[in-house]
């Protein structure tokens, strides 16, 4: 059986104009799972990739909120509720001038197949709002929080939709938001995650996705007979995935050289201080170009080339489409051997193609992205038994969770003749769960 992947392609492109984000992460998708779907020829005729494609629900909203001038603004929200085949929905909430349909619709599509990798009951979803709160007083996100939660509330819940944290959505605004959905529903349930310690939050949670970016590419060095120990490694970002993952992957001897946020980088060859970036990051909210005022061996460059410095490991922890083919052809020529992707598809498809053309090991965002989802499950499971576990126990689980959704990549880039491919292993593996699931329950 030939399947003609440019079809379903060619659907979504007219579906959803303008969306180049989704587009994109529907491309991708589609080309690794086309083997998956000449084995399973009755996932083609029963229509699961035209259902998987399209979300079973997409929410769109106003948001207004009154400014400490007293002035009223309105912003944008939306929810994707995409495919909740095997759970609930979940997946983050981001607030960031950006936010649009089409970035939030590739986050969910993204979502299904992350959560589907976890080896946990959760579907896939994702949020947001153009607000932007940089800037903004505690009362204004107060307000804009409480006003976008008024609207949310009415489509999520602890069996329904499970939000979190994303770009712009911390600690301070999931608690006005879960302080809003208690007064709204008058009960106390796990129905964000992302939340404080005392009041539902799990430990470990703040250091997950970037504790969990390691635990994986960890595991794929291992397999390559590889390690990070004494590794030049690069990491883009400055924030809370690049902060955790510095500190885990120099807990494994790794040599950090580089955190970056959008003004440009840090070079410092003696290894990154990382109390000094969590200072300027998490307690000044500062530049990272202040680094140097601490360390004055250190080199601050402006811009952001971050991709030119030579490394053998790069964890791209900014943002989507961080590493386009320049840069990756830029990291290959330097030696570079292995990227795990600590972002949203930091990775444009055509680096990917690249990387993988020159035996470059790569970690997807599906998969290595995942441990923060994996600890928001985590975090409703104690939820809903109203217990704590220790930092350790659930740092233990995530260490499990990442190493097997490791194994579940490489297992699936074998079966389907690409071993070493990780990238399409990520999306067969979750492709397949949720695809079984979606043809067990028949067409809905």
């Amino acid at each position: 059986m030939s399947v003609n992947i440019q079809k379903y392609l060619d659907e979504v492109k007219k579906r959803n104009p303008g969306e180049a984000e989704f587009h994109q992460a529907v491309e991708e998708v589609l080309e690794s799972i086309a083997p998956v779907l000449e084995k399973y020829p009755q996932y083609v005729e029963s229509g699961i990739v035209e259902r998987f494609l399209e979300p079973e629900r997409q929410i769109m909203f106003r948001v207004p909120w009154v400014d400490d001038n007293g002035k009223v603004q309105v912003n944008r929200g939306f929810r994707v509720q995409f495919n909740s085949a095997i759970g609930p929905y979940k997946g983050g909430l981001r607030f960031h001038p950006s936010v649009y349909l089409g970035i939030i619709k590739f986050l969910g599509f993204e979502q299904i197949l992350k959560n589907s990798l976890t080896t946990l009951p959760i579907g896939g979803g994702k949020g947001g709002c153009d607000f932007d709160p940089k800037g903004k007083s505690d009362a204004e996100v107060m307000r804009f929080c409480q006003s976008f939660m008024t609207e949310l509330c009415k489509y999520i819940g602890p069996n329904t939709d499970v939000p979190a944290g994303d770009i712009g959505v911390g600690g301070r605004e999931i608690g006005f938001m879960y302080g809003q959905y208690r007064r709204i529903q008058n009960e106390f349930t796990g129905v964000l995650t992302g939340k404080g310690i005392g009041w539902g939050g799990s430990l470990a949670r703040t250091q997950a996705t970037g504790y969990g970016l390691v635990y994986y590419t960890r595991e794929m060095l291992k397999a390559n007979g590889k390690s990070f120990k004494d590794q030049r490694v690069v990491i883009s970002g400055s924030g809370n995935v690049a902060i955790y993952a510095c500190e885990k992957a120099q807990s494994y001897g790794a040599n950090v050289i580089v955190v970056s946020d959008s003004n440009g980088y840090i070079i410092d060859e003696d290894g990154i201080k990382l109390e000094t970036v969590q200072r300027i990051k998490e307690v000044e909210r500062g530049r990272i170009s202040d680094y140097v005022k601490d360390h004055p061996t250190a080199k601050y460059v402006p811009g952001l080339d971050v991709w030119s410095v030579k490394c053998d490991i790069a964890l791209p922890c900014a943002t989507q489409n961080d590493i386009n083919e320049d840069s990756a052809k830029k990291l290959v020529a330097n030696g570079c051997y292995a990227v795990g992707e600590g972002a949203n598809m930091p990775c444009t498809n055509e680096a990917v193609k690249y990387f993988l053309s020159k035996g470059v090991h790569v970690g997807p965002a599906k998969a290595a992205n995942a441990g923060g989802v994996a600890t928001s499950a985590l975090e409703m499971s104690q939820n809903s038994m109203r217990l704590e576990w220790t930092f350790e126990e659930v740092d233990s689980k995530l260490d499990a969770i990442m190493t097997s959704i490791f194994e579940a990549c490489d297992t699936a880039s074998k079966e389907f003749g690409m071993p070493g491919n990780y990238v399409a292993g990520a999306n067969i593996a979750g492709f397949l769960k949720v695809a079984k699931a979606m043809y067990a329950q028949g067409v809905i």
